[in-house]
């Protein structure tokens, strides 16, 4: 048998294949629902007018879901980077590559670069990438990543990045050197609402662009109302899609409905996952004080790996409101974080207690069955 091979112009076929069959999808479900689809620029004119292409068209609605766009730092050398747009169109794959950002996307990109067989340099301003997330979360992914030889800089700022003939040089505000094929800034995302009249509309927006919208995502303009990232609330795909959904039931049902952010679940695709529902140790302690949280954490080896031989460490986290006994936070690093997750979203939303976790027997050996056996308390508060 041949060993396993990788080549990066099928994946971009296959990836491009991909788009194509699933904008073919969209387009039929909204042909289906009888929606009238016009392509170009759109600019809102007024309350109840948009102009696409020089052709006006009057609605009683108007919803702006115009989604995020990178932000690009101002720094020398800026256009010689790409971001998370360009990333999948590039002809051949780099060989050294250096990241510069600390959130979600930065971590998932250095990791998919990394596992494409690149050296990796990750460079973050702060202490500790992944902010907002839990502190053990954030240093356990860290280790691993370290571990698995991706060199993270932190506290590190970029102040230049030079062309040259053998590719690009990255220097940084301490002066060192870092030599890449290929820079990629994933320095965060800006709502993306300029340009398109909402000035002009009276529509309200935020210091960083962000449509203001009250919770039923109506804006300042009482007909204009935006859902997703361009309102800069919760920039994550399924939240868009539950606003949507909520917002169609206001709108056209007389069902008034918002969102209840608390106990969203996320993941990050990193190497390994993470996967988060609910308050942070950190932020759960600021809400209700510190003797009034409990903490369970455990970190293992997989039983996989047990006859892999790899050394990677799984970190899960249980955050608990010490009177009430709810569970309050899940956070966990490993292998399927996501999966997991989902399942414990639904408990959180339905207001799980530990007792009920306890009390629920576990699945072996799936590394989830964990949750539900953690009994030793985290004797001092952490992150």
């Amino acid at each position: 048998m041949s060993p396993p091979s990788f080549d990066w112009s099928v994946l971009i076929r296959n990836k491009d294949r991909e788009i194509e069959r699933l904008n073919a999808v969209y387009r039929g479900l909204l042909a289906d629902a009888g929606v009238d689809l016009f392509e170009g620029r759109a600019t809102v004119e007024d309350a109840h007018t948009v102009s696409v292409l020089g052709k006006r068209h009057t609605a009683r609605h108007i919803l702006i879901a115009t989604g995020g766009w990178p932000n690009v730092p101002e720094v020398p050398g800026a256009e010689h980077a790409i971001t998370s747009n360009e990333a999948f169109f590039l002809e051949r794959p780099p060989r050294r590559v250096v990241i510069v950002g600390g959130g979600y996307i930065a971590v998932e990109f250095a990791g998919i670069f990394h596992g494409l067989g690149a050296e990796v340099t990750q460079i973050y301003r702060g202490p500790l990438f992944l902010r907002g997330f839990d502190d053990d979360v954030r240093e356990a992914l860290a280790r691993e990543m370290i571990r698995r030889g991706i060199d993270l800089r932190f506290d590190a700022k970029l102040e230049r990045i030079e062309k040259r003939e053998a590719g690009l040089r990255v220097t940084l505000t301490t002066g060192e050197v870092v030599d890449a094929d290929l820079v990629e800034f994933a320095t965060g995302r800006y709502p993306n609402s300029a340009g398109i009249g909402l000035e002009a509309a009276g529509v309200e927006r935020a210091p960083n662009g962000a449509v203001r919208v009250d919770a039923y995502s109506r804006s300042s303009v009482p007909s204009i109302h935006a859902i997703g990232d361009v309102t800069d609330r919760l920039a994550l795909t399924p939240v868009a899609i539950h606003e949507g959904m909520a917002l169609a039931r206001t709108l056209f049902r007389n069902e008034p409905t918002s969102l209840d952010y608390e106990n969203v679940p996320s993941c990050v695709f990193s190497q390994p996952n993470i996967g988060t529902v609910g308050l942070t140790e950190r932020a759960a302690r600021e809400r209700h004080g510190d003797g009034a949280i409990d903490v369970y954490t455990t970190r293992f080896r997989p039983l996989k790996h047990t006859l892999t031989g790899v050394d990677e460490k799984t970190l899960m986290k249980l955050v608990v409101h010490r009177d009430s006994d709810r569970v309050l936070g899940c956070h966990m690093v490993g292998p399927d974080a996501g999966e997991t997750m989902q399942g414990l979203a639904i408990a959180l939303t339905c207001g799980a207690t530990k007792a009920q976790f306890d009390a629920t027997v576990g699945i072996h050996p799936p590394a989830a069955e964990e949750f539900v056996t953690m009994r030793e308390k985290v004797a001092s508060p952490g992150g």
